[in-house]
C-alpha cells in the first residue's frame, strides 16, 4: 500500500511517499481504509524531532493523528463496529499512521463518523475537537452564563471552542484576524474583535472575562499580559502558550495535553449531526502533497485546517 513516512527527523524534506506493507490487525485493533487524515501543528513538531521525550515514536514513522475512513478488518476481541462502518478517531500520538491507504486503530478510539458531512472532511474533527472540548469543559470547567474570551478564535481549535462555548450558554467574545470575522459571527458570538492589542488592556474588548482560552503562540511576556484579561477568581485555559496564574486575584491557569476520548468524540459528532457544530476546512489536498503542507505550515503560510485525502 502507499503511505507517507519519514525515516529520520528533520525538515519537511524527510517525508517520502512510498510503498509499505499493509498492516494486520491484532487483538483489540481494527484495520481502517483511510479516507483522509488532516494536518495538525504537532505533526510538524514530531517530524522535526523536538518532541521525542514527550511523544516518543519509532522510525520509520507514518504521520497523521486524525483519521476518517471505513472499517476494513476486525482484530480479535473487537465488538461494537462492523466491516464497512464509516468511522473517525484520534490515533495515539506516538503511533500516528493516518497518511496511508490503511491504518491500524485501537478499537476503543473509533466512533461512527458524522452522517451530515463528507467522510473526508470529518478527518478535520478529532484532535482539534477534543482539544476544544477538553480545554473548555475539563480545564476551564465552563458553566452557562459565564463570559469567555477566545484568543485565536479563527483557528481550527478556536473555531470549535467558540461554537461549543456558545452552545453551552456562555457569552463569547472571539478575538481573531479580520478574515475570520464574518464566519465567527455566524457562530452566535456576542462580539468579534480583532487581534488583541495587549497595550490597551481588557477593557478595550469588554473584559475582564471569567474564562480566557488562549489558542495563540506568543512570547512569555505577552502571555503574562493576558492574565489581565481574566477576572478575579477566573481561569485561563490554554492549548498554546500558557498564561501564568495570579494567586493574588485567585486567577487559575491550566494547560492542555490532548488525549483521545471516544465518548467526547461521539458527543462532538452528535453536535455536528444536530447542526450545533460546524467544521471549517480551509483546504483539501492529496496526501502525496503532505510534504508541501508541512513546508507551508513551517513558513506560516498554511491557510487553515487542511485535510489530506488518502490514495
Amino acid at each position: 500500500m502507499k503511505a507517507v513516512r519519514y525515516h529520520e527527523f528533520g525538515s519537511s524534506e524527510v517525508l517520502r511517499y512510498e510503498d509499505i506493507e499493509r498492516p494486520v490487525p491484532g487483538a483489540g485493533q481494527m484495520l481502517v481504509r483511510v479516507a483522509a487524515t488532516s494536518f495538525n501543528p504537532v505533526d510538524d513538531h514530531i517530524r522535526a524531532g523536538v518532541l521525542t521525550e514527550m511523544i516518543p515514536i519509532s522510525l520509520p514513522h507514518v504521520p497523521g493523528i486524525d483519521l476518517a475512513g471505513t472499517v476494513a478488518e476486525l482484530g480479535a476481541q473487537v465488538t461494537g463496529l462492523e466491516i464497512g462502518d464509516r468511522v473517525i478517531a484520534m490515533l495515539p500520538l506516538g503511533a500516528g499512521g493516518g497518511a496511508a491507504e490503511y491504518v491500524l486503530a485501537p478499537a476503543e478510539s473509533l466512533v461512527i463518523a458524522p452522517r451530515t458531512i463528507e467522510l473526508a472532511d470529518a478527518a478535520a474533527l478529532p484532535l482539534v475537537g477534543l482539544s476544544a472540548w477538553q480545554t473548555l469543559f475539563e480545564l476551564a470547567e465552563l458553566k452557562p452564563g459565564q463570559s469567555v474570551l477566545v484568543n485565536g478564535a479563527g483557528g481550527a481549535v478556536g473555531s470549535l471552542a467558540v461554537q461549543l462555548a456558545v452552545d453551552a450558554g456562555a457569552h463569547v467574545t472571539a478575538a481573531a484576524g479580520p478574515r475570520h470575522a464574518d464566519r465567527l459571527r455566524t457562530y452566535g458570538v456576542d462580539r468579534v474583535v480583532g487581534h488583541l492589542d495587549l497595550t490597551e488592556g481588557p477593557g478595550s474588548v469588554g473584559g475582564p472575562f471569567q474564562v480566557l482560552l488562549n489558542m495563540v503562540r506568543m512570547t512569555p511576556d505577552e502571555a503574562a499580559q493576558l492574565s489581565r484579561y481574566v477576572a478575579d477568581g477566573g481561569v485561563a485555559a490554554c492549548s498554546a502558550t500558557p498564561v501564568p496564574e495570579d494567586p493574588a486575584r485567585s486567577v487559575r491557569a491550566a494547560s492542555l495535553f490532548v488525549r483521545s476520548d471516544a465518548a467526547q468524540l461521539a458527543e462532538l459528532v452528535a453536535k455536528i449531526d444536530a447542526g450545533r457544530l460546524r467544521i471549517h476546512v480551509a483546504d483539501r489536498r492529496p496526501v502525496i502533497e503532505l510534504g508541501a503542507v508541512h513546508e507551508a505550515a513551517g513558513a506560516g503560510q498554511l491557510l487553515g485546517k487542511t485535510v489530506l485525502i488518502a490514495p
